[in-house]
């Protein structure tokens, strides 16, 4: 289900996620259900640009890695403990800040599949991988007594970060349900922390040690 993409759907979500202000339609496709004890049943991805896959953000999660480790090698610094050392920072980070996710929304006694959140906060690694493209580049293309490739770095993450945010800002709103329970925490106030959350963990999972 997560991994049924074609090459329309990940050109679309690349923009979407990476140019979120441009979009205006944040709704998933809702099909006849096929399961009666589903009361709503979505398209899948290849069908509907605003659904959730695996596919990108694993995709994009090796990307950053492999750019990360060129990152550490063009300094002089690769040893194979990168690889895993910064797979595994990735990851647990990103299964923390999904099971707090999971507890806020279990909070406002609603629910939300854990994969399609595993989703929405896996698309970071898609401006991850930017940021550390333009990085890396701009560190080429520049003298080596420079700092341009760590400006380029956070320059660039003022935007990508920012874009997801908004990302996911815009999709937790047209997929938490709007009436949850009156005495568990406000749904935009936790709408805003999981859009929040994201520039936050872009932030920490960052290796910009060695980025000239």
């Amino acid at each position: 289900v997560y991994f049924g993409v074609d090459n329309h759907y990940v050109k679309k979500k690349m923009q979407r996620v990476l140019f979120p202000f441009l979009f205006k339609q944040w709704k998933r496709l809702e099909t006849e259900s096929t399961n009666p004890n589903l009361a709503v049943e979505y398209a899948l991805p290849y069908s509907d640009e605003n659904a959730p896959d695996l596919y990108i953000p694993s995709m994009a999660l090796i990307t950053y890695v492999l750019l990360c480790a060129l990152c550490y090698g063009t300094a002089g610094q690769f040893n194979p403990e990168v690889l895993p050392d910064v797979t595994t920072k990735c990851f647990v980070t990103q299964l923390i800040e999904v099971m707090i996710m999971k507890g806020c929304i279990y909070s406002m006694q609603t629910s939300m599949d854990f994969l399609d959140l595993f989703s929405y906060t896996g698309y970071k690694y898609l401006g991850l991988s930017v940021n550390m493209l333009v990085g890396l580049a701009i560190g080429y293309l520049s003298s080596s007594e420079s700092s341009n490739g760590h400006k380029a770095y956070y320059i660039t993450f003022l935007w990508t970060a920012s874009a997801i945010s908004y990302f996911v800002l815009k999709t937790m709103a047209n997929n938490i349900p709007r009436v949850t329970a009156k005495t568990g925490p406000k749904r935009e106030f936790m709408v805003l922390g999981f859009a929040a959350s994201q520039f936050a963990t872009c932030w920490f999972v960052s290796q910009t040690k060695f980025l000239n």
